[in-house]
């Protein structure tokens, strides 16, 4: 079967190689064999092949994987063939708090992940898909989808009438606009790019701040609401924008610290933190149950992730360029 490797070490772009390799094992007890059909691209899986992240040479990247059950195990009774599947993040991370051993077993990363045509593996490594979900719509789920919605509720409790701040138009931002927008919450949208602020007021954002022109974006924010601030802040830009996060957070109010895409460190304003009791959580994506619940919850809402461009799995490198000149809107998924 056809997969994508990474190259020497450290990862580059252009090492990545389009191969063949032995197809997976007949599942066995409790296991079941996928042909997938698409995956996503996430700023981690960008780190991996740029071996920003040490990953081993040789490994399949690619956390988010989609397709549809071939073949069962014995004892499986909660899928038969035919039935479409998605991946989770981290699939040792079943419910409750992540084992210690999650983080070194993330597809892509710590073991093989998803740019390949097939995989065998236990029931509980995937979970279902919403109804009517194509399988690249389901395959945006595993990091972006489900890092938004743990951000919104699970680590907080995002009601009507709360205002929430999401930073830029990557797939967790958008993900997380809508579930806002779908709690009733007021959302703040922010970006540097007139255009893509428009499409952002399109999917329901209720205010916009262009942070190239308006550099102290925190402080508009609080006065977009009166001088409160934010309840939540969607924190991807990480050092470079936190403390413009810290100041259009309410006293008392939520930063979901999820990416590093301003800095990976860098001061922080302790005093603010202090000053207004605020919480900063760092949180990485969630547990199968949790995507089983956000599952659960875009179909009762009737979400659909936004998709901005596809890619064949033999251009992943090119894909991975498109991410980097940001010019995508959402999710850019790849067609397996």
């Amino acid at each position: 079967m056809k997969a994508i490797r990474t190259g020497a070490t450290p990862s580059t772009l252009e090492a990545l190689e389009f191969v063949d390799i032995d197809s997976p094992s007949e599942p066995g007890p409790g296991e079941i064999t996928v042909a997938l059909k698409a995956s996503s691209l996430n700023f981690h899986d960008y780190a991996v092949v740029k071996g920003m992240i040490p990953a081993q040479q040789g490994r399949i990247p690619m956390s988010d994987g989609a397709g549809e059950v071939v073949a069962v195990g014995d004892g499986v009774t909660d899928y038969k063939v035919g039935d479409p599947v998605v991946s989770t993040f981290f699939p040792e991370w079943l419910d409750g708090g992540p084992p210690q051993t999650a983080f070194t077993r993330v597809p892509g990363d710590g073991i093989d992940g998803y740019a390949r045509e097939t995989v065998t593996a236990p029931t509980t490594w995937f979970t279902r898909v919403p109804h009517g979900y194509s399988a690249a719509e389901a395959a945006t789920l595993t990091c972006a989808g489900l890092t938004a919605w743990r951000a919104l509720f699970v680590d907080n409790a995002i009601k009507p009438g709360d205002t929430v701040l999401v930073q830029g138009s990557g797939g967790v931002s958008i993900f997380a606009l809508q579930f806002a927008k779908a709690a009733g919450a007021t959302v703040i949208a922010t970006s540097s790019a007139g255009e893509k602020l428009e499409r952002l007021k399109d999917l329901g954002a209720d205010h916009l701040i262009n942070y190239k022109e308006v550099e102290a974006w925190g402080a508009k924010a609080l006065e977009i609401t009166g001088g409160r601030g934010v309840d939540c802040v969607v924190e991807i830009g990480g050092a470079g924008t936190l403390d413009q996060s810290m100041m259009a957070t309410r006293v008392g109010g939520h930063v979901a610290l999820i990416g590093v895409l301003a800095g990976f460190a860098g001061p922080v304003q302790t005093a603010l933190l202090m000053a207004k009791n605020l919480r900063v959580q760092g949180l990485t994506v969630g547990s199968r149950a949790q995507q089983l619940d956000m599952i659960a919850g875009i179909e009762a809402n009737g979400i659909k992730p936004i998709i901005s461009d596809t890619f064949e799995l033999e251009r992943l490198a090119d894909a991975f360029r498109h991410q980097e000149a940001n010019r995508h809107f959402g999710k850019i998924a790849v067609a397996i």
